[in-house]
Parts: C-alpha cells; structure tokens; sequence
C-alpha cells in the first residue's frame, strides 16, 4: 500500500522537488526571497497541475509536505528564549499579534473578504508570514478559491517582508532606539525569520539577537493561534471536506492536527536541550525545505490569472495590517527606548 501510494505520488513530488532545487539555487547566487522564487517559479509549470500522473504528488506536496514543514518549526524555539524576553516585551508582542488578527477579521469584512480570508492574512502578517499562512490555511475551511488567496497571502507577506528589511533599520536609527528596542521593533514588527535575522544584525549584535528571540516569541504564538482558529472554523471545515471526499458525512477533524503535536513536541524537545545542535540545525533545514517545496508545489497548482481574480482587496487588507503592526511596536518600542516600564 506504502509503495503504491509513493508510486502514485512520485511524479508530481519530484516537480514541486526540482521547483525548489531552482528557486533555492538562485536565492542562494543572487539572494532575494526563495519562498517568492519557488512560488513563480511554480506557477510556470501550471498547465501540469491537472495531470493525472503529477496531479496526487502535487497535492500531496501542498498539504502533507505543507504540514511537515510547519511542524518542525518547533524544533527552533525553546522556553528559556521566552522567558528571556520579560513581560513587558511579551506583552507588547501579544498585543500586536491579537489587535493585527483582530483588524484582519473587522477590515475584512469591509474589503468584502470572509471570515476566514480575515483570519488568514491576519495571522499572517501577526506571526510569521509564509509560513504562518500556509498553517492557518490548514486548518481553514477548503474551497475552491482557498489555494489562490493562500498565495496572494504568501506573496504579499514575502514582498512586504523584503521590503520591510531594508527600511525597518532606517526607522530603528531615525527614531534612536536603542539596540535592545530596536531589535523589539524588528523582531515584532516584520513578517518572515530569515528577514528579521537580515534587518536585526545590520544595527548590531545586540539588536540582532533580541529581534530573533522576540521573533521566535512569535512563532511559538503559532501553536495558540491555530488551535484557536480550527476551534472556530471547524465544523465549517468538516462540511468543506464533504466535497473533497466520497462520503456523505462531513469528516471529522481533530481539534489539534497532528502537525501542530509534533510543533509542540520540538518546543517541548529543545526546551530540555535533548537536541543536539547538528539535529537541530538538521531539522531546521528539513522545515525549510518542505516549506520550500510545499510553495512550490502551491505555486504549480495556480496560474496567474487566477491570482489576479482574487482582485486587490487581499493585498491592500494585508498593507493595512503590515502598517498597524508596525505602528504598533514602534510606538511602544518608542515609550520603552525613551525610559518608560
């Protein structure tokens, strides 16, 4: 059965694997983001995307794949570097992470989005970006318009996150913060990892080390927001699956996905230093890469036609929350930096 199924899905598995290997070997040459890479790059090969031989192995990329990466986020976060961050800083953290979500779902709904296109960017552009935005659409209810706002999601979050790198220092030293707030500001305030690591360590070591840790902060408010958001949408998505299976009865769903365990599992892991660094790093590399793949493999599924019909009420809802968040940490970064508890 095992075999059969790796049969199955070998073919479309090795096209989203290739899409990868490209898009990482030109970030890696020419930088820029290898997310947006692997997701154009993708996009190209399209017309394979409702092919009998690479269809289930493109789909399988998409979600299987998709969840494996997200899982093995955990294995980059322990409960010492939260601790580290102090209450004040936590609390600036969670505020911006639940008021961003809660502008995605009130500004949603006047850009004409649904409750669970709301919640999507929202969590998005409050955590982690891509790769918050492909976990929360795990647990979203499915339909036929879910994959193409995913990606505008990820496209949108990655270009504002690239941007964001280069101009959130030139804030940080407009504003004169100090390193420890400056690194609060871009470790709260911009969407992607590698970008925060990028933008920190430009204004110094200390600021670097604080942005990743409060960035981390965020990720692990990953965990949280998922098992709140498939509470809240999951008898909707158990009556989506209905048409995506043969059955008459909506499927059910677990109220904590396997994914989000093994997230939780890699937390609990590095907190108790049972990871040695190389299996660390190893399993950092392995979420990176099934990411990676995972766009890819999002990015075959849609052509660009189908992501300009999702309009520009996604990318100007995903702007406004970009610039609350940033507002935001910058004002309480600001009161901190000046002495303020």
């Amino acid at each position: 059965m095992a075999t059969a199924r790796a049969v199955k899905v070998w073919p479309g598995s090795a096209l989203a694997v290739l899409v990868a290997v490209a898009a990482t070997s030109v970030s890696t040459m020419h930088g820029g983001p290898q997310f947006l890479y692997a997701l154009f790059f993708g996009v190209a090969f399209n017309y394979l995307s409702g092919e009998p031989r690479t269809r289930p192995g493109i789909e399988f990329c998409s979600r299987t794949l998709l969840r494996l990466g997200v899982g093995l986020l955990g294995a980059r976060i322990t409960a010492g570097q939260i601790a580290g961050l102090g209450w004040t800083t936590a609390l600036i953290v969670i505020g911006g992470v639940a008021t961003t979500i809660a502008l995605g779902l009130v500004a949603g709904r006047r850009f004409g989005l649904t409750r669970a296109q709301g919640t999507l960017s929202g969590g998005a552009v409050a955590i982690c970006g891509a790769s918050a935005a492909l976990a929360i659409s795990a647990v979203l209810p499915r339909n036929k318009d879910s994959d193409r706002f995913t990606l505008v999601v990820v496209v949108t979050v990655t270009v504002l996150s690239t941007v964001a790198m280069v101009i959130y220092p030139l804030i940080a030293r407009a504003f004169h913060l100090p390193p420890e707030m400056a690194g609060l500001f871009i470790g709260g305030s911009i969407h992607d990892v590698a970008q925060v690591v990028g933008a920190g360590y430009t204004l110094g070591p200390q600021a670097g080390d604080v942005a990743t840790i409060v960035k981390l902060f965020r990720v692990a408010m990953l965990a949280l927001v998922v098992v709140v958001v498939g509470a809240i949408f999951r008898r909707e998505r158990e009556q989506a699956e209905v048409q995506f299976t043969d059955g008459d009865d909506p499927v059910r769903q677990p109220l904590v996905p396997w994914f989000l365990w093994l997230f939780i599992g890699g937390v609990l892991l590095n907190s108790a230093h049972v990871l040695p660094a190389l299996v660390q790093d190893s399993l950092n590399s392995v979420s990176r890469a099934c990411l990676v793949v995972a766009i890819g493999a999002l990015g075959i599924k849609t052509s660009f036609r189908e992501l300009a019909r999702a309009g520009w009420q996604p990318m100007m809802l995903i702007v406004a929350e970009t610039l609350w968040l940033t507002t935001f940490v910058l004002i309480f970064a600001s009161l901190r930096g000046s002495g303020l508890p």
